[in-house]
Parts: structure tokens; sequence; C-alpha cells
């Protein structure tokens, strides 16, 4: 059942917003097999678990902006701003669903913002070793670590998913 959710597909999931890596509400609730109101009403029972940091809220600029980005119908869709998790707020929410199915999902959430972080620091060591390296050999090599840091930027842009 679960080996159909690949990290790959989380991963995709979780977007910065504010500085801080989220997944929406509705992608939880995708991943979940719930409803979206569903996971919400377990939240709203237990907002005490769940201070700004490990939740909030889009204001309407950033959910009109995001409704755009996903091309929703005027008469379908989200009425009002989805909420957003950080890393801690899915943790938390793994004390609230307790289906078999919901814990499996939670550790592979853990797995994918692990995953990134590691890629983040990971990119910004090659990045300091680059510089060290810069700086050690003279300016023949300069054209040479340009390519290789416009590499990595091209590398960590989000890229568009072709097909289906």
């Amino acid at each position: 059942m679960l080996s159909v959710i690949k990290q790959e597909k989380i991963v995709g999931m979780i977007f910065y917003y504010r500085g801080e890596k989220v997944i929406l509400d509705s992608d939880l609730a995708l991943l979940y097999g719930v409803e979206t109101k569903v996971l919400l009403q377990a939240v709203k029972r237990n907002l005490m678990r769940f201070p700004k940091d490990f939740m909030s809220r889009l204001t309407q600029y950033e959910f009109k902006n995001l409704r755009s980005q996903f091309v929703t119908s005027s008469w379908g869709g989200r009425r009002f701003p989805p909420y957003v998790f950080t890393e801690e707020g899915v943790a938390m929410l793994s004390g609230l669903l307790n289906s078999e199915r919901a814990i499996k999902v939670n550790i592979e959430i853990m797995r994918a913002f692990v995953r990134l972080r590691k890629t983040i620091e990971s990119n910004k060591k090659l990045a300091k070793k680059i510089s060290t390296l810069e700086k050690k050999y003279d300016m023949q090599f300069k054209i040479v670590f340009d390519a290789i840091r416009a590499l990595i930027k091209e590398e960590q842009k989000p890229r568009v998913k072709i097909g289906f």
C-alpha cells in the first residue's frame, strides 16, 4: 500500500514558506488517506499541540498566489486559506492519527525532511570547498569554478513536472 508513496513524491510536496520547510494540509490528508476536513478537525480538537512554529495558515494574499499557481476553477477548489505544517507539526500529527497508514506515512515524511536537510547541508559544504579551492589556485581556474557554481544553482531550482 505505502510502497506507492515514494520519498520523491513527499519531497515534491514540501516547499518553503516564510523561511520554513512546510507541507500543505491537503497534501498531508492525501498522504494519510483522509479528507482534509477530517485532518483539520483532529488538529482543531488539539490546538494546544500546534503552536505557530508547528502550524500556521496562509494569508489571503499567499492563498490567492497559491491558487493561481494551481489554476483552480472559480467554482471549485478551496474557499479558505490552507494550513501549513512544519516538520515539528507533522511529528505532532503522528500522535493524533494512529492508523497503521498514518504511522508509516509519518515515518516517510520525517525521512523526506531529513533528506532535504542533508541535501541542503551537502550543497553548503560543497560551496565552501569550491570557495577554498578557488582561493588556493589562481585565476586561471575561475572559469571552471564559475561553471560549477552555475551547475549547483541550476540543480537547486525546482523542476517543472512534465507529463501527467
